[in-house]
């Protein structure tokens, strides 16, 4: 019977292409307007990393001003100051560790053909790579030994890769960057996460990175960091005193494999603090913090508040259309009612005309689903041109491609339920009198 009924709804549909028209345009604006925030609102919040978000983790230390916290709501601080960092590399308590930031630099590129130009580079520790599994097409990252003997080495991205050396395996050649020369020990295959999970505090959707550098290489040459750098008090003259004060600027982030771990290291964390505090530092209450991936996401809103707002007001627009969409339903139901109390009257019962016009009402939603999908694909096209950061979050994947032909049916057969049941009262005796 189903087949009967879906034959049946696309000849109705035909009879009154107008109407029809009316209805599936109808719900495909809705679905567009409704699809295209969603899924910017999906891509934006979705776990970047799931097979391991929980266990990689964020550190926080609250080292501010004693009379006035760091953030509105009294959180620590989002970074942590160098003499800690070293302190927590040093103790390697983590399973694996990296202290980053971030760092700006010019090239100056060996083949006369390439202009020099300036490179956005993280500098971070060699757990880093095992860390966050960057995909590599040459070589390979360096090793905890260079960190150590403070290497002058360098992991370019395929995008610098292609820009110095055309793409080949650039793996021992020389970069000059800044005047000082850096061996390339690897180069990462495409690697374009959605959005720059492991660097939150300069913007989850900065620029990417076009270069990795040892943080230990970045401190013996006294490069400063590009990104975010906070001092709550003068932090004194001269490079060493900067790297002993209490300036936050340096991204600290763990991976402990399991709950005991994480346990052991929250109380290795506390109880450094607390040595810290003996020394005269520290002056805050406790107040260490370990969020995992999807924990600090959260906690830097990378969500922004006016995506939330556009998704509602999306879903609001749905709504509306939906309602538009039960008064076309209504109209065309009811001109069939003379069509309806005949199959009354031939023995059809109420739930069998109930299913026939619930079915058309489906058929509505999917070509408005279809019709939906193709204006979300182009109103997500017309976000990645207005908003240049939006283009890796702007996508569809089949996740939300399922999501709206889902929705749209399911819109549907909701915007048919009250004309449906309005069908259904039909009496046969009236409509065949009339007749």
């Amino acid at each position: 019977m189903f087949a009967y009924y879906l034959q049946l709804g696309l000849r109705s549909l035909r009879r009154n292409p107008v109407l029809t028209a009316l209805m599936v345009l109808g719900i495909a604006l809705g679905i567009a307007a409704s699809m295209t925030s969603l899924t910017v609102f999906h891509m934006m919040g979705s776990d970047p990393i799931p097979w391991k978000s929980s266990k990689l983790h964020y550190v926080q230390m609250d080292n501010w001003d004693p009379n006035q916290p760091y953030g509105d709501d009294g959180s620590p601080p989002d970074q942590i100051t160098y003499r800690d960092a070293v302190a927590l590399m040093q103790a390697g308590k983590a399973d694996k560790q990296t202290a980053m930031f971030k760092l700006a630099l010019p090239i100056q590129p060996a083949n006369p053909q390439v202009k020099p130009f300036m490179a956005l580079g993280r500098v971070a520790s060699a757990d880093f790579f095992g860390m966050f599994e960057p995909p590599f097409r040459y070589g390979g990252p360096w090793g905890r030994d260079q960190d150590a003997a403070h290497a002058r080495v360098l992991v370019l991205t395929s995008d610098t890769n292609e820009k110095l050396f055309g793409g080949q395996d650039s793996v021992g050649k020389t970069v000059r960057m800044d005047g000082v020369d850096y061996s390339v020990v690897g180069v990462l295959d495409k690697w374009k996460p959605r959005f720059k999970f492991y660097d939150l505090t300069n913007g989850a959707l900065s620029a990417a990175d076009e270069f990795f550098m040892p943080f230990t290489t970045a401190i013996d040459l006294r490069q400063r960091a590009s990104g975010n750098n906070s001092c709550w008090k003068f932090p004194g003259e001269g490079w060493d005193a900067y790297l002993q004060s209490d300036c936050v600027w340096i991204q600290m982030w763990v991976q402990l494999d399991s709950p005991a771990r994480l346990a052991e290291y929250k109380s290795f964390l506390d109880s450094y603090v607390n040595e810290q505090k003996r020394l005269g530092r520290f002056p805050r209450p406790l107040d260490n913090r370990l969020p995992n991936v999807t924990q600090w996401m959260q906690a830097q809103r990378v969500v922004p508040r006016d995506v939330e707002v556009q998704t509602w007001l999306g879903f609001a627009f749905l709504t509306v259309c939906l309602v538009n969409t039960i008064g076309l339903l209504l109209a065309k139901f009811m001109r069939k009612s003379g069509e309806i109390g005949l199959r009354r009257a031939l023995g059809a019962s109420r739930s069998e005309v109930f299913r026939q016009f619930l079915i058309e009402s489906g058929v509505v939603g999917l070509s408005g689903g279809l019709v939906g999908l193709l204006l979300t694909g182009l109103g997500l096209i017309a976000v990645r041109a207005l908003y240049a950061d939006y283009k890796n979050v702007a996508q569809l994947d089949w996740t939300m491609v399922l999501t709206t032909l889902v929705l749209a049916i399911v819109a549907a057969l909701l915007a048919g339920l009250y004309p449906t049941w309005r069908a259904c009262r039909v009496q046969p005796a009236s409509q065949l009198k009339t007749q």
